[in-house]
């Protein structure tokens, strides 16, 4: 036990001495090293940008979700993201929009659903009331009753859409608590009216706040009746319908997706054994077409930036191997003078290690920068992938490892009597 603790220890001064060595020798050759470790920060670097961005993806896309109940599922013409290139677009864009008959079918027949709301993105304005103006670009989404449910939204002030707001087609609103404030800093909008696209909304109600997400404000939109808009609106070529649906509780989420199916494929006339001509996704399995995207993407970049890095190791055992010979005579010395081989090559290992964790970590901190700058100018949340950063210096250090060993090997291998005599 004894001896184990004090090679132990031995150990632990050698390679805190060959350490301060290895910085001395990188300090000593500024040029040389900088070209060295510059293959390891560009390998480095190409995996945590794009590790980067992809992380503030999901989390955007994970943002976006969760904004609907637990047991929600949304169906839609269209999927929500698309990762079959051009050839499949064309398939989708072929589809027929979910009209307002197929999703009254669905509001009146889905037994098992605890709530089903419509929805119509429409346009996006300014919203102009009494006491000023409103921010640009506002969402105005036409809505039913059952929309509220469904997307958890809780009424803050006022009251919430009601079947006679939509049945009637009227001209009533309610706004997101961020828009309200913004449109009436002083009191209460509740019963105020606001110009929308030249026309006159009286405001119902209020929402409550919701917070941000995904780089912006998600209380900044408005409400009115989905009757209101697809009568008003439906003529724009680019609106669809989408059906929020959702289940009483988990136990039944996947019957109530089953009935849902059965309906739309019933009210869109879809022949028995044909593919559905629309989509039906949720928090879960919107994930997992994410994560299933983002893994081939980040494996294709792992073994592009793989070659990168097996290059730069190359590139550092010929400096090495270059550093050995420079330095014959100085480990001809140090093994007269009582070095041990083991001494000589923890040095040189420790040097070429080094030597790549400082490229490393030059490659993880532009890699995060550069992902987050892409993340800045596609409006999503910055955010620092510890995990990649830890596993792309880990990997710095294998490469070293396996690069440096043979140059080590080398350097301690080497004759003393021979090394004094090199000049």
């Amino acid at each position: 036990m004894n001896k184990l603790l004090k090679a132990l220890s031995e150990l632990q001064a050698e390679s805190k001495e060959s350490f301060f060595m290895a910085i001395g020798s990188v300090v000593a050759h500024k040029l040389r090293s900088a070209l060295t470790l510059l293959g390891i920060l560009v390998g480095v670097f190409s995996i945590i940008v794009v590790m980067t961005a992809m992380r503030a993806m999901q989390k955007k896309v994970q943002s976006d979700l969760n904004q609907f109940g637990g047991q929600t599922f949304v169906v839609q013409t269209w999927p929500l993201v698309q990762f079959e290139g051009p050839g499949g677009m064309q398939k989708y864009w072929r589809r027929q929009r979910l009209s307002m008959d197929q999703g009254r079918a669905v509001v009146s027949r889905a037994s098992l659903a605890n709530a089903v709301g419509l929805e119509l993105n429409m346009f996006s304005g300014q919203m102009i009331s009494s006491q000023t103006k409103g921010p640009p670009n506002v969402p105005v989404l036409g809505e039913t009753p059952g929309s509220f449910a469904a997307k958890n939204w809780t009424i803050d002030e006022g009251r919430a859409l009601q079947d006679s707001d939509v049945a009637g087609e009227r001209d009533v609103c309610v706004l997101g608590n961020s828009l309200a404030h913004d449109l009436f800093p002083i009191g209460s909008g509740v019963g105020e009216k606001i110009m929308i696209n030249s026309i006159k909304y009286t405001v119902i109600g209020v929402l409550e706040a919701q917070g941000t997400m995904s780089g912006g404000n998600q209380d900044k939109f408005v409400i009115i009746p989905v009757t209101t808009g697809w009568t008003r609106y439906r003529g724009r070529r680019w609106e669809d319908l989408t059906i929020l649906v959702a289940a009483q509780n988990a136990a039944m989420y996947d019957d109530t997706v089953d009935q849902v199916r059965g309906i739309l494929r019933l009210a869109r006339k879809v022949p028995p054994g044909k593919e559905d001509d629309f989509e039906i996704f949720s928090n879960d399995s919107m994930m997992a077409q994410m994560e299933s995207f983002t893994f081939k993407l980040r494996l294709g970049i792992t073994l592009i930036s793989s070659i990168a890095l097996i290059a730069a190791g190359i590139g550092i055992m010929n400096i090495m191997l270059v550093s050995v010979t420079e330095r014959t005579r100085e480990i001809g010395i140090r093994r007269a003078i009582g070095a041990k081989k083991r001494s000589i090559m923890v040095q040189f290992i420790m040097e070429a290690i080094v030597l790549c964790e400082i490229g490393g970590v030059m490659g993880v901190g532009l890699g995060i920068i550069g992902g987050n700058v892409a993340a800045h100018f596609l409006k999503m949340e910055p955010v620092i992938p510890f995990d990649w950063a830890a596993i792309g210096l880990g990997v710095c250090s294998l490469v070293g490892l396996i690069f440096g060993t043979y140059p080590a090997y080398k350097a301690a291998n080497l004759d003393p009597i021979e090394s004094l005599r090199y000049e």
